[in-house]
C-alpha cells in the first residue's frame, strides 16, 4: 500500500514538474528572438529528432499502418498551426495574454467534441462555456492594445481543441508517444512546405545567436520531447481527473514566471485579471463537473 502511495506521490511530482515546464514554454517564446514560424520549425525538428533517438535507445517499435501514418501526419499540420498562433500571440502581445487565451481550449473542446462524436452538448458544458466567453469579453474590453495577440491566442486554442479531440480518438488504438512523434514530424513537414513556398527557408542561414540556440534546444528537448514522454508516463497510474486538474495549472505557472521575469511588461489591467479569474475558475470547475456527470 505504501509503495503505491509512494509511486502516486512521485508521479504527482513529475506531473507538476511537467506542467511547470509547459508553462515555461511561453517564457521561451518571448525570449527567443526569431519569428513564430521559424521558431516552431526549429522546435518540431529538434523534438522529432529527440524522440527518434529516445525510441532507438529504448528499442521501441514505431511502425504504424498507412492509415494511421496519414492520420498522425495530417494532424501534425493542426499542431503546427496551434504553436505558430500561440508564439505569434506572445510576440504581438505578451505571455500572460497568450496563456489565458489558450486556457479557453476547454470552451472549444466542450463545443467541438460532442459535434465530432455526435453527442449532445450538456447544460453544464454551456454554463462553463458562458463563463469562459464572459472572461474573454472582459479581456477584450480592457486590453484593446492586445487585440491582435488575443485573436491569435484564441486561434491557438481553437487549433488545440481540434487536435486534442482527434487525439482522444487516436490514442485508443496507438501509443501516445508514437502519435506524438509522427505528429511532430508531420508538423515539421508542413511548416517546411510553407517555408519553401514563402522562400524563407531558401535564405535560412542557421546563423542564430548562441542564446537563441540554447533556448531552442531547451524548447525542443525538455519542453517538448521530454515533457511529452513524462506527461504520457504518469497518465498510466494517475486518474484522468487528477491529470486534468493539475494540467490546468499551466497558465498559472506561466503567468507567475512571466511576471517574475518580465515585470512591468506583464502587468495588466484589473479587467484582465477579473476575466482571467473567470476563465481559470471555469477551467478548474470543468473536470470536477465532468467527473460528477460521468458518475451520475
Amino acid at each position: 500500500m505504501s509503495t503505491i502511495k509512494s509511486n502516486d506521490n512521485k508521479n504527482l511530482f513529475i506531473l507538476h514538474l511537467t506542467v511547470f515546464v509547459w508553462g515555461f514554454t511561453g517564457i521561451l517564446g518571448a525570449l527567443i528572438s526569431i519569428d513564430a514560424v521559424q521558431m516552431v520549425w526549429y522546435r518540431v525538428l529538434i523534438a522529432s529528432i529527440s524522440l527518434f533517438v529516445y525510441f532507438l535507445a529504448t528499442k521501441t517499435n514505431i511502425k504504424v499502418s498507412k492509415k494511421q501514418f496519414f492520420q498522425f501526419f495530417f494532424t501534425g499540420s493542426i499542431v503546427a498551426l496551434h504553436w505558430i498562433f500561440f508564439f505569434h500571440s506572445i510576440k504581438v502581445a505578451n505571455v500572460s495574454v497568450s496563456l489565458i487565451c489558450l486556457s479557453s481550449v476547454t470552451l472549444f473542446i466542450a463545443i467541438l467534441e460532442p459535434l465530432i462524436k455526435k453527442q449532445k452538448i450538456s447544460k453544464g458544458d454551456i454554463f462553463v462555456g458562458l463563463l469562459i466567453i464572459l472572461g474573454i469579453y472582459l479581456i477584450f474590453k480592457f486590453e484593446t492594445k492586445y487585440t491582435t495577440g488575443i485573436i491569435f491566442g484564441l486561434l491557438s486554442a481553437v487549433a488545440a481543441s481540434f487536435f486534442s479531440t482527434i487525439n482522444s480518438t487516436l490514442v485508443q488504438k496507438s501509443n501516445p508517444s508514437i502519435i506524438g512523434f509522427y505528429e511532430l514530424s508531420g508538423a515539421f513537414f508542413w511548416i517546411t512546405i510553407y517555408r519553401l513556398f514563402d522562400k524563407s527557408l531558401l535564405t535560412e542561414t542557421f546563423n542564430l545567436s548562441p542564446t537563441d540556440w540554447f533556448y531552442l534546444m531547451v524548447l525542443g528537448t525538455i519542453c517538448t520531447a521530454l515533457a511529452y514522454v513524462a506527461g504520457v508516463a504518469v497518465m498510466r497510474t494517475l486518474s484522468a481527473f487528477r491529470v486534468a486538474l493539475i494540467t490546468n495549472l499551466e497558465p498559472v505557472y506561466g503567468i507567475i514566471l512571466a511576471f517574475l521575469l518580465f515585470g512591468a511588461k506583464e502587468q495588466m489591467s484589473g479587467g484582465f485579471y477579473v476575466g482571467s479569474l473567470l476563465i481559470l475558475s471555469a477551467v478548474f470547475l470543468y473536470p470536477i463537473y465532468k467527473r460528477r456527470r460521468n458518475k451520475s
